[in-house]
């Protein structure tokens, strides 16, 4: 059986040149994403209309990268289903939507599935999507999915543990054996193989690790919004521990961020579920505050918005996006 602390400090970062995680990455930069549903809803459903386009809206207007969770099953006592489709099955439609912006999970949910399922179904969407792919992953929260999959929830951080070494090591060896506590590959591969090296890989939240397996395991982390100076803490552990656990290597840091974009644009901040309702220019002054102390990444969800998305996603391709283009942009 893989030993889970056996994984290698890496002395170089392949994945780093991949599409997705090069146009939405760079030390001291910070870019902006959207979560899907991208839309402002009440109650548990979205209506998912309309996607496709608000999505293409999102990448001519420059954000980076376009999310969505995985929310394998409706749980009435949880909140909300997500974007209600399959990640990988979603994953792939956008893919076909979109030319350039990155195609991010925020987070599949790795112990209740098949390693070599994930795997496969993440390869498939990086080589359609011209390595467009940022595979978040998590350990899971919903207690009524692991019942429903056949696993123990008292084994899932042992499993995430495992389950992510085999996905890590199936995409960068050929016909190598693999044995891990549910199966074993001999005599065959994966396929097909990513376009980088390896599919950047971001750990969320704990995932029930701890900060230096995350630093040694993970690409990059994604964390939820916490107060300034509070999220300066967490990222300058993170910072320590990378650079223990593996040297002058660049992980990204990303975080997620409710906002509902008030129509005046000199709005005080409000505090909202996991986020602010604000105007524009306050909430320049907080991305850069964020950018200044080290996170690379923010992904809005709109779904508090009061405002119709559309116009919403105009105002900031007009007055917040060129302060944070994607790195394509701000390189080219």
């Amino acid at each position: 059986m893989l030993d889970p602390l056996a994984m290698l400090k890496p002395s170089s970062a392949p994945y780093a040149a991949q599409h997705g995680f090069s146009r939405t990455f760079a030390p001291g930069q910070l870019t902006l994403g959207l979560f899907f549903p991208i839309e402002s809803f009440s109650g548990e459903f979205p209506t998912m209309s309309g996607q496709v386009q608000l999505a293409k809206l999102a990448e001519a207007a420059g954000f980076a990268a376009l999310w969505l969770r995985d929310v394998p099953l409706y749980d009435p006592t949880f909140g909300d289903v997500g974007q209600i489709y399959d990640p990988f099955v979603y994953l792939g439609y956008l893919a076909g939507q979109t030319t350039d912006i990155a195609l991010a999970t925020g987070s599949i949910v790795v112990p209740i599935r098949n390693p070599l399922h994930l795997a496969k179904a993440a390869t498939s969407v990086d080589q359609l999507s011209g390595g467009r792919l940022l595979l978040g992953v998590a350990s899971g929260d919903r207690p009524v999915e692991f019942p429903a999959f056949g696993v123990n929830p008292d084994t899932r951080a042992a499993l995430f543990r495992e389950y992510v070494e085999v996905f890590r090591q199936v995409q960068k060896s050929s016909l190598q054996p693999v044995c891990w506590s549910g199966g074993s590959l001999a005599g065959a591969d994966m396929i097909p193989k990513p376009v980088a090296e390896e599919i950047p890989l971001l750990i969320t939240g704990s995932s029930r690790q701890s900060v230096d397996w995350i630093a040694r395991n993970g690409h990059g982390w994604i964390t939820y919004p916490r107060p300034p100076t509070h999220q300066k803490t967490v990222l300058d552990a993170y910072r320590a521990a990378v650079r223990d656990q593996c040297g002058d290597i660049f992980k990204p840091f990303t975080q997620s961020l409710y906002i509902d974009l008030a129509a005046d644009p000199n709005a005080m901040p409000q505090p909202i579920h996991l986020g602010y309702r604000l105007g524009r220019h306050h909430l320049i002054g907080l991305l850069e505050q964020l950018r200044d102390m080290g996170v690379n990444h923010v992904t809005f969800n709109l779904r508090f918005s009061l405002r119709p998305v559309p116009d919403v996603i105009n105002e900031l391709a007009q007055h917040v996006l060129p302060q944070f283009p994607p790195m394509a942009m701000a390189t080219s």
